[in-house]
């Protein structure tokens, strides 16, 4: 395949990609073709490495108002909303729903998903759903699994030893939920846990950290420590982390300190943070979203996440990175110019450092051909204009195109319409 006339993040001019044998080839300008290639005419469009979303559920999707709606808008309601939908979820239920999402998210352009997975289901049927998903989907979309205990760990019956099932049966890293255990040395006891099970199986690690306004609750202390003795810190992730943007600045200042030391990541899910949080808030009214401009300033890793698309935690959505981005760059004041322009690093390079991706992810010589070119001249038209991929590629071989009306993807012998309703 050959991509010719496009402009390409931080360089001049119109560039040529060409791929062969599903790598990216060459960039040059002016790039001559091969006898019989497939040619894409850019047409002076933009190209960006794929999408990527940092954070979200695909067992939980296209579930909300059953059983019934959550009616406060708080996370609590969500999570005893889920508790009561969850005795009804059967293998196939989990695996209708996260592919009809995972499409979504292939007409969107984006390539790589880290999905958290519930363990504290009988069978731990959800995660055999999304272990399959996951094969299937393969060569359309990566799909990274994190055991996630809803409910709790230590406060959850055999939630530690359901943690570890998950891990050998195929999971790539492990959560924890610290703030929701009974007390605070629970919590702690709960994150000292799933590293030692990490370091045991040599996963990832990921946990819904602090998700709350409460400024006494600060398990990210606690995950950072962990991370740095354990020498871990690329491999570590605090999402949410909501509750930093309730501390002191005195503690702030010293709790960076040990941030910047453990170099672990960070993922904000902005559309949904201000959403669930500020709920118990007279005015003034929190913005319930942690502080990703300090994080950004201060040389530390940070991405975003849908998190929750039609579920009991949050409403709406259409697993679209572009309609995050867009939510982000205003609750977390990045809309300068040149934030703007660099904000398009929190959906696609800064979300390959979380999910631990590099070695196979940007537009570089000797990297999968993996790209979405855009009909948009610069970052900042995209953005504003919130504008789709007109093609999506993977491996040289387009995946999605947009055509007027809907989108259509490639996963079989013949093009299928996605549309956005569930």
């Amino acid at each position: 395949m050959l991509i010719k006339n496009v402009t390409i993040r931080k360089k001049d001019g119109l560039w040529d990609i060409a791929i062969q044998d599903g790598k990216i080839e060459k960039i040059e300008r002016n790039i001559d073709p091969i006898e019989g290639e497939e040619i894409i005419d850019g047409g002076g469009g933009l190209v960006l490495p794929p999408y990527v979303d940092s954070h979200t559920h695909l067992d939980y999707v296209g579930t909300y108002g059953d059983p019934v709606y959550n009616s406060t808008g708080t996370l609590f309601e969500a999570i005893d909303i889920w508790n009561e939908r969850k005795k009804n979820i059967t293998f196939e239920d989990v695996k209708s729903r996260a592919s009809k999402i995972l499409k979504w998210n292939i007409a969107n352009g984006t390539q790589h998903v880290r999905t958290h997975v519930n363990t504290d289901e009988p069978g731990l049927t959800s995660l055999k759903a999304m272990l399959e998903v996951k094969e299937e989907f393969a060569p359309f979309i990566d799909v990274q699994l994190i055991a996630f205990p809803q409910h709790g760990i230590l406060n959850f019956k055999n939630g530690l030893e359901l943690l570890e099932e998950a891990l050998v049966m195929g999971a790539d890293g492990i959560g924890a939920i610290p703030h929701f255990e009974d007390t605070r040395e629970d919590a702690v006891d709960s994150i000292k846990e799933i590293f030692k099970l990490a370091e045991k199986y040599s996963a990832l690690v990921d946990v819904h950290c602090d998700e709350t306004d409460d400024d006494q609750s600060r398990g990210i202390e606690v995950v950072a420590a962990q991370a740095a003795r354990y020498d871990m810190g690329e491999l570590v992730t605090a999402s949410h982390t909501t509750a930093m943007a309730s501390y002191n600045n005195a503690y702030a200042f010293k709790l960076f300190g040990l941030l910047k030391r453990a170099n672990i990541n960070f993922v904000a899910n902005p559309s949904i943070n201000i959403h669930l949080q500020g709920r118990y808030d007279t005015y003034p009214k929190r913005r319930g979203v942690t502080r990703v401009k300090e994080l950004l300033d201060a040389g530390l890793n940070v991405s975003f996440g849908n998190d929750d698309i039609m579920d009991p935690f949050y409403p709406l959505g259409v697993a679209n990175m572009l309609e995050i981005l867009h939510m982000g760059v205003h609750v977390c004041h990045l809309t300068g110019y040149q934030e703007l322009i660099n904000s398009f690093d929190l959906v696609t390079i800064n979300g390959a450092k979380t999910l631990n991706i590099t070695d196979i992810y940007g537009l570089e010589v000797g990297k999968p051909g993996n790209l979405n070119i855009l009909p948009a001249n610069n970052e900042f038209d995209v953005i504003r204009k919130q504008v789709k991929p007109s093609y999506s590629i993977r491996n040289g071989k387009v995946i999605a195109r947009l055509e007027p009306n809907y989108p259509k993807i490639y996963i079989g012998e013949n093009a299928e319409e996605v549309d956005f309703l569930i």
